[in-house]
């Protein structure tokens, strides 16, 4: 199974290389059109087809990654540099495992990169997540009472990276669904205030608009860099983006809802 650790622990870069499924006219995809089945929703037919036509989810399936959210931490990375070799990594929200696989591969968990330290990936979701190579998964509702301490006794020390892609279940109700979006993000930022390294970073899913203002003055009194980004894999019709915080400053904040400028706004 791939762990993103090919060359020099860089993935290969989205459409370098023309794939399978190709006409050989100009190297045109050939688009995968469904038929709506008996007793299948509109809405699930044209899910199939957008994931059956997606470049990245049939990347996944040749890299061996368990999704194509993988990418999205791959692209970060690339740009951002924060999974390095040693480097010790928590991952909220791990299902279905890709941030994992990624984050395995590239802090050299399983020390298949000789003459580089080897790295630890600790992994906590609320559903039970198949085990990965170079991981060490937990299954736990990060928001109940004392799951932070859980996880700090899980590992055993301080953070260098501090990841999340948490994600509320839908609702129906937009202004419900941004207040739990809004909850997770901060219930993370939390979190890594109190296990990282000065120097560490946190990287999280936030909504189109970027980190809430309270949480971004907090990040940016906090942390050298901030900046909020969508990478390539992220669809284009999606509403999410990350916040990419770096050079912790080693403080402790309470999150606090307080005016703020924005932080940089730019895709990967």
């Amino acid at each position: 199974m791939a762990t993103g650790s090919g060359g020099k622990g860089r993935g290969p870069v989205p459409g370098s290389r023309a794939g399978k499924g190709t006409s050989g006219r100009g190297q045109r995809d050939l688009r995968v059109r469904v038929k709506t089945a008996k007793g299948r929703k509109l809405s699930s037919t044209l899910w199939l087809e957008r994931q059956l036509n997606d470049p990245y989810v049939a990347r996944a399936k040749r890299e061996g990654y368990r999704g194509r959210a993988a990418y999205k931490i791959l692209e970060l990375d690339d740009k951002y540099g924060f999974l390095k070799p040693g480097a010790r990594v928590v991952d909220l929200g791990c299902a279905p495992g890709g941030w994992c696989q990624v984050a395995a591969g590239r802090v050299n968990a399983l020390g298949e990169a000789r003459g580089k330290p080897q790295g630890r990936v600790l992994g906590v979701d609320l559903q039970a997540v198949d085990p990965i190579a170079g991981a060490e998964i937990h299954q736990l509702d990060f928001l109940s009472d004392g799951a932070d301490e859980q996880v700090k006794a899980w590992l055993g020390g301080r953070a260098d990276v501090v990841m999340s892609d948490m994600a509320a279940a839908s609702s129906g109700h937009k202004g419900t669904d941004h207040l739990r979006i809004v909850a997770l993000v901060e219930a993370a930022a939390d979190f890594a205030f109190d296990v990282l390294e000065p120097g560490g970073t946190f990287v999280a899913k936030v909504l189109a608009g970027g980190a809430e203002q309270g949480l971004q003055a907090i990040l940016k009194q906090n942390f050298a860099t901030v900046a909020n980004v969508k990478p390539p894999a992220s669809r284009s019709d999606s509403s999410e983006k990350f916040v990419v915080a770096m050079g912790f400053r080693g403080g402790r904040e309470a999150i606090a809802q307080e005016p703020a400028v924005n932080a940089s706004d730019e895709s990967a």
